[in-house]
């Protein structure tokens, strides 16, 4: 019986090499190779890559990175926290349908959204149009700035947050809350010392699900930033564009150790992926 499954197995084995485990393997090597776009004419073994590291704008879009990654992990995690608690303490009885109604917006194209998003940021758009039929004049001109990039990455990855939190928190056995309050716990201390420490599973993977993709994307702060702010992604993007695979290579081989590193700090706190939706 194992055998047939092995061998049932095996086209998923060999398109999983193919499309995933080659191209990494390639982006690998390219990173100690000096080529001309494709060309292996005048291939040759260097170092000199790395160097690359050390140039202001590199050094800048990393930082640019880690500061909307760090702001968006911390805001999607307290606005997160809160709407996940809520949901968890309410008598809906239907909780799920709730959830649902949470992750629509993921069912639908990333690009249309954050165009949309994007819209709305502009002085002229179809909100203000509507507002100012009622006499309300409202003239949002966020788009292009630090500001708007951080709203369009808290709004496409909070559901990211609020999942995981919510699954960490119906897994808390209330018999545990109980006999805290039979000790004369009170509800605040009660939820750090008991409910708060019990979700920590569902903080830290969500905290990882919103970190990583606010570091390395590149489409939100290319649409919403219009070009002004750039991020580790978007230098990825431009090497690959003018065929600087080497580069690109490089800058998209350390993105992918830190998401591997990432991955494995997920499965050590939870390694039986409850709260991995």
């Amino acid at each position: 019986m194992h055998d047939e499954f092995r061998k049932l197995s095996r086209p998923y084995q060999i398109w999983l090499y193919l499309l995933a485990l080659l191209p990494v393997v390639v982006m690998f090597a390219l990173v100690f190779l000096s080529t001309e776009g494709v060309a292996l004419d005048e291939v040759h073994i260097t170092l000199e890559n790395f160097l690359y590291l050390k140039e202001v704008s590199t050094i800048k879009a990393f930082i640019n990175s880690l500061k909307f990654a760090s702001l968006t992990t911390l805001i999607t995690l307290v606005f997160g926290y809160l709407v996940a608690y809520k949901i968890f303490r309410s008598r809906f009885r239907n909780k799920f349908l709730i959830l649902v109604v949470l992750i629509l917006p993921m069912w639908s194209n990333l690009l249309l959204r954050i165009e949309a998003l994007g819209n709305i940021m502009e002085p002229n758009n179809i909100i203000s149009d509507l507002l100012s039929r009622i006499g309300i004049n409202v003239r949002l001109n966020i788009k292009g700035t630090d500001f708007g990039v951080l709203v369009g990455l808290v709004t496409t990855y909070l559901p990211f947050m609020i999942l995981p939190i919510y699954t960490a928190l119906e897994k808390i056995d209330f018999s545990l809350e109980e006999a805290a309050l039979d000790l004369g716990v009170t509800d605040l201390p009660k939820f750090w010392k008991v409910i708060f420490p019990l979700s920590l599973k569902g903080v830290i993977t969500g905290s990882i699900l919103v970190f990583l993709p606010s570091l390395s994307g590149f489409a939100i702060p290319y649409i919403l930033g219009k070009g002004n702010i750039i991020l580790i992604g978007n230098l990825i993007e431009q090497n690959f564009k003018e065929m600087n695979y080497n580069i690109g290579s490089l800058l998209g081989v350390l993105l992918l150790l830190l998401i591997l590193g990432s991955l494995l700090i997920v499965n050590k706190v939870d390694k039986e992926g409850e709260t991995l939706l």
